[in-house]
């Protein structure tokens, strides 16, 4: 039976006469607008429509489909552009031009194009939830692992390779069953795993500000923080385009339509480092704009998610950019006080850090399931998230409820980016906890003594920090000769180490043995210094050595091991001969 439409508030609605559950997704009105259910009120069913509601009017028919808002997971996910219910803007813009009417439908997966399957599992053999059906090569150097879908299990009593489509039967379960390249999946219920793994992995970034002094973990959250024009999404695309997920996920949520069009016209333009090929080959982008309706925007990081656990089930290592989570809040906010609860802080809903806590706590690295017994076959989903508070003001609601949930906070400061200070990450609030669950890593992989290098150069930018409010009363000068080495020593620090040129073809990626390298050079000039100090050597002098501004030059060349150990043969040598002539 048809509901009737009695009441409109933009995008919430209410309807009687509707049989629903929670989270059911509806047709409302005569154009069929998709909604979902958030609300049973007695005869009454509140309903978010995910478009645009003028011209709505009371009496229009309301049917319910009784299905939860789900998302189609198969190959072909890769290399789209979808909107936050997962419907592929290329094929709206083909249909309608740039402008996409209400009530349009369109399937998240191509049901024309063909697919070469090749199955691995055997007819008679019998299957649990995750066990690998089969192969798809998705886009060149993908593996699309076909899975058996989390709620399904038996034996096969048939199985076959081919060409099909994503709505041809590939296979069957007991007889009664058909399997399919794809299945559905609903997107606010998080796909289960076998075993949840410790996070002691480090997401590689290529940037060194976060590889050295704030990591964060293969499976961990990151939160990103910042005002306007700071370098948020710079940052965000430096990080997809370089970190050593296999698969990139970008939800651009809320955010201003010229910012998305940047994304949107750059990523299907970036070449992947790793590949030679376009980084869009393992890339998914979620639009979802300001001036979109806002329960779509509600609704896209939920469907982002959904899609990156899909690929940490095939095995795979996913970065999730949300930028921003912000925007995500206020949808949340604006819906909230149209079905008239009760505010809390700065009228976001009460529940609002749940939700956020929800999101985040899907991240994680995992043993899938269907994995076998004694595999190294692991998974990780690992969530960064971008914060847009207010005038730049840290203790507002999302950015502290952010804080609870996220063990990594790369804090960025509007006055370094007017300073010219790329990636405008703050030293002295960021921070990350994942040091100490990292440090065995960093130590088997790159070098024993990492940690001891990193809390030398965060005790010297804290010392500077310290003596700068000196310096601003009294003038360098006037500090004792310690003390001006320390501020040098923090000045090459913050100008090689935390800074880098995004857009340098060399500069915009460092490995880890590069930047432990250069830490390396720079700490063995401040030792030297100091001892040579100690010697009754004269700052000048120290401070005139040619050695150690040649090491700035490195961060551009390729060659940059040869370069570093003559840097430091001749810095030695140089400061042999201060002491010589003492």
């Amino acid at each position: 039976m048809k509901g009737i439409l009695r009441r409109i508030a933009g995008p919430v609605v209410v309807a009687s006469q509707v049989e629903a559950r929670m989270f059911d997704i509806v047709r409302v009105g005569k154009e069929r607008l998709m909604g979902e259910v958030i609300q049973l009120d007695g005869p009454d069913t509140v309903i978010q429509v995910y478009e645009d509601t003028s011209g709505l009017r009371p009496g229009e028919p309301v049917e319910n489909t009784g299905l939860p808002l789900s998302v189609e997971l198969g190959p072909g996910l890769l290399t789209s552009i979808y909107d936050g219910i997962q419907r592929p803007l290329p094929v709206l813009i083909k249909e309608m031009g740039d402008f996409i009417r209400r009530g349009v439908d369109a399937p998240g997966l191509d049901p024309k194009r063909k697919w070469q399957f090749k199955a691995t599992a055997k007819k008679g053999q019998k299957v649990r939830p995750g066990d690998v059906l089969g192969e798809v090569e998705e886009t060149p150097g993908i593996i699309h692992r076909i899975l058996v879908p989390p709620d399904k299990e038996g034996t096969l009593t048939d199985i076959r390779s081919g060409l099909f489509t994503v709505k041809d039967a590939v296979g069957n379960l007991d007889g009664k069953t058909d399997l399919f390249l794809m299945h559905k999946w609903p997107v606010r219920k998080p796909r289960p795993v076998a075993k949840k793994l410790p996070p002691n992995m480090p997401l590689v970034t290529g940037q060194r500000i976060f590889d050295a002094l704030f990591p964060v973990a293969k499976g961990g959250v990151a939160a990103i923080p910042g005002p306007f024009g700071a370098g948020k999404t710079v940052t965000q695309q430096q990080l997809a385009k370089w970190c050593d997920a296999d698969i990139i996920v970008y939800i651009g949520c809320g955010e201003r339509g010229n910012e998305m069009t940047e994304v949107l016209t750059e990523f299907p333009h970036l070449k992947d480092p790793k590949t030679g090929k376009p980084l869009m080959n393992r890339t998914v982008l979620i639009a979802n704009t300001s001036n979109m309706p806002v329960a779509a925007r509600e609704a896209s990081v939920y469907t982002g998610i959904t899609i990156a656990e899909y690929y940490r089930d095939m095995g795979y290592s996913v970065a999730l950019m949300a930028d921003s989570t912000s925007r995500w809040a206020e949808a949340m906010r604006e819906i909230s006080s149209r079905l008239e609860e009760m505010p809390g802080e700065e009228g976001y809903p009460a529940y609002l850090s749940t939700r956020l806590s929800e999101f985040y706590e899907r991240s994680g690295r995992a043993v899938p399931l269907g994995a076998k017994e004694g595999s190294a076959t692991e998974g990780s989903v690992t969530v960064i998230g971008a914060v847009s508070p207010p005038g730049g003001d840290f203790s507002e609601p999302v950015t502290q409820s952010t804080l609870r949930v996220a063990k990594t906070f790369w804090a960025l400061d509007a006055k370094l980016a007017q300073r010219r200070h790329f990636p405008s990450i703050n030293w002295l609030t960021s921070y990350s906890l994942y040091l100490d669950t990292l440090e065995p890593w960093y130590s088997e992989n790159v070098a024993k003594e990492w940690r001891g290098l990193i809390n030398q150069i965060m005790s010297i930018l804290q010392d500077e920090e310290k003596l700068m409010e000196i310096v601003q009363l009294v003038g360098s000068d006037a500090l004792p000769e310690k003390e001006q080495i320390t501020l040098e020593v923090a000045r090459m620090i913050r100008e090689i180490i935390l800074q880098q040129n995004a857009y340098h073809e060399i500069d915009t990626y460092c490995s880890l043995n590069k930047t432990y390298l250069m830490m390396k050079s720079i700490l063995l000039y401040a030792k030297h210094a100091h001892e040579s100090l100690e010697k009754g050597c004269l700052v000048k002098d120290i401070l005139k050595v040619k050695a150690r501004d040649r090491i700035p030059n490195v961060k551009f060349v390729k060659e940059y091991a040869s370069s570093l150990e003559s840097i430091n043969k001749e810095m030695e040598k140089e400061f042999g001969g201060l002491e010589h002539e003492e």
